[in-house]
């Protein structure tokens, strides 16, 4: 079973080295064990990946799906666990308190919320009361969840960078312990955020981002996947699909076998 009391302080702490923290996004037990076995330090759901493994698209989980699932990762790796829960589910700040108290009440060690309402971006006033009402909720008891604040401008094509900072200047006042803009991509940008909020910020791998050492020069603190591994392993499964079915031939069978034995050999030993 995992410590969750020891968890949360380790959480938070592997926010605060000279190198950032990369945060792989498993999207089933299976790809949790095996990241966990490589030496990953912590985790995050990601809510694309795991619908996907749900048969669905993002965006069609529930809330009661999501929490259980990030509390497995926990049980099942023994490590911090971010969880998904995109804009916790709720609209109204009451709504997204219960979300972070029912994640703080499954042992979920970090979560974030997001400005996104699955079609719209939240105005800020109303943005930051649901911030506020999630900290509180993360902050409330010996339990303390890690929260992160996320402000979704740039991956929605709202390019908007001076909205985007303010954001997160009112999140981290608000009381968000990390602070996450996805689809950041220039060293520019990221520096603007930087240099703009006294909290550790979260940047997601995406096309162009620069390396994770010039992230670390930057000042950057963690580095996430979002749904990007499953998204290359069911790309990985189609090619492999479409070989067999379409020319009878099967290349894809020695990458298979490696990865077999590192299955059996290492993350799912025990």
């Amino acid at each position: 079973m995992t410590d969750h009391a020891e968890t949360r302080p380790r959480f938070l702490d592997l926010h605060s080295s000279e190198q950032p923290l990369l945060l792989p996004n498993p999207w089933d037990l299976g790809s949790a064990k095996l990241l966990a076995a490589l030496g990953f330090r912590a985790l995050a759901t990601t809510s694309g990946g795991f619908a996907g493994s749900l048969g669905r698209l993002d965006g069609n989980v529930t809330r009661d799906e999501a929490i259980a699932h990030a509390a497995a990762v926990a049980a099942a790796t023994g490590l911090p666990v971010n969880g998904d829960f995109e804009n916790c589910f709720a609209d109204a700040p009451e709504g997204v308190a219960e979300t972070v108290r029912l994640a703080v009440a499954a042992g979920v060690e970090g979560c974030s919320v997001e400005d996104w309402s699955g079609s719209e971006i939240y105005d800020i006033g109303l943005a930051t009361e649901r911030v506020t009402a999630a900290a509180e909720a993360a902050h409330a008891g010996a339990k303390r969840l890690i929260l992160t604040a996320r402000a979704e401008n740039q991956l929605r094509r709202q390019h908007d960078l001076e909205d985007t900072i303010s954001r997160l200047r009112r999140y981290q006042e608000a009381g968000a312990d990390v602070l996450y803009a996805p689809a950041l991509r220039t060293t520019q940008e990221i520096r603007a955020v930087l240099d703009s909020v006294d909290r550790p910020v979260n940047v997601l791998a995406v096309p162009g981002l620069p390396p994770v050492a010039e992230l670390a020069q930057a000042g950057v603190s963690r580095v996430s996947i979002g749904s990007a591994f499953a998204y290359d392993a069911y790309g990985a499964l189609i090619q492999a699909a479409t070989e067999f079915r379409d020319t009878g031939t099967y290349s894809f069978l020695d990458r298979a076998v490696h990865g077999y034995r590192e299955l059996a050999s290492d993350a799912f030993a025990g």
